[in-house]
């Protein structure tokens, strides 16, 4: 018995104890993500380019983990899908980074390590440091049409840029 009355106790205490500061602003349903990042909601279609070759993919993005990270879905058009990617984009306002994890078709080992990076004004760029080289995210959002433009670049041996991928982001 007495065992019982002690966590019983126990478990009233920890639940009666304030929740983390954290866990109080996610809780309630609030959405803590840039303005930016909210943009990206919606349903999308993507046409673009990866290597030069064209390419269309479906894209839905939503808030997820309690308004934390913006979750985008991609897939592309052709049947069967020969790429598919989740990516969670979230937003650190204490050091005013963005975080960001790319997981796709081409597996685990790709999914790490997550990318970081900033926002300035209506673009979001993160940086992807992948073992065989880092890739960069530039994602520029068009207040006046609405639109984003998404550019994916492959650091190479020199310290230059070289494209990847872009793709024209457009609301279905």
């Amino acid at each position: 018995m007495t065992r019982q009355f002690a966590a019983l106790i126990t478990t009233c205490t920890l639940l009666a104890m304030p929740a983390p500061i954290h866990a109080q602003a996610t809780a309630a349903g609030g959405d803590v993500r840039p303005e930016i990042l909210r943009q990206l909601d919606g349903a999308w279609t993507m046409t673009g380019d990866v290597r030069g070759k064209p390419v269309t993919y479906r894209m839905v993005a939503r808030p997820a983990l309690h308004g934390t990270f913006t979750e985008l879905r991609m897939q592309d058009v052709q049947v069967p899908a020969q790429y598919e990617a989740a990516v969670f984009v979230g937003y650190d306002a204490a050091s005013k980074t963005i975080i960001a994890h790319w997981m796709d078709s081409f597996g685990a080992k790709y999914s790490v390590p997550h990318g970081s990076g900033d926002i300035t004004g209506n673009v979001v760029t993160f940086t992807i440091p992948y073992p065989s080289g880092p890739f960069r995210n530039t994602w520029r959002f068009d207040p006046a049409s609405a639109t984003w433009q998404f550019a994916l670049e492959a650091a190479q041996p020199d310290g230059s840029w070289k494209h990847f991928a872009s793709y024209a982001l457009r609301r279905d």
